[in-house]
């Protein structure tokens, strides 16, 4: 007699692939995330930016992970810093803007990108 799973077990599994695949689509989206914020508010400083991505995504990232991501778009022309004081401080603040080519590389994302939402689709139970 094949025993079958308890729905605990279930729901733990399920959460456990739901949360593997949020944290890929997390790596995988946080590019057009960043660029399209640095677009959308260029010139953009990186605190500045994290600010916007958590609020539009909900994500929280490190510090060095979003460094590690902006140096990563940087040398791949993506995108351009500059060096810049703070007010009041006189502390060296990086600005963010995006390059053409990132420019042009957002573009070719965002066409691909499919929109799962439909306006007349029936909720998920």
């Amino acid at each position: 007699m094949m025993s079958s799973r308890h729905p605990d077990e279930t729901s733990e599994w399920l959460q456990g692939r739901v949360d593997s695949w949020v944290e890929t689509y997390k790596k995988a989206m946080l590019t057009p995330v960043v660029l399209r914020h640095i677009l959308n508010n260029e010139p953009i400083t990186v605190a500045e930016l994290a600010i916007q991505v958590q609020r539009t995504t909900g994500w929280r990232l490190t510090e060095h992970g979003l460094y590690r991501t902006i140096r990563r778009l940087e040398d791949a022309a993506l995108i351009a810093t500059k060096d810049v004081p703070a007010p009041r401080t006189g502390a060296r603040r990086k600005e963010l803007t995006l390059s053409q080519l990132g420019k042009s590389f957002l573009a070719g994302i965002e066409e691909n990108i499919i929109d799962l939402h439909e306006e007349n689709a029936p909720p998920l139970e």
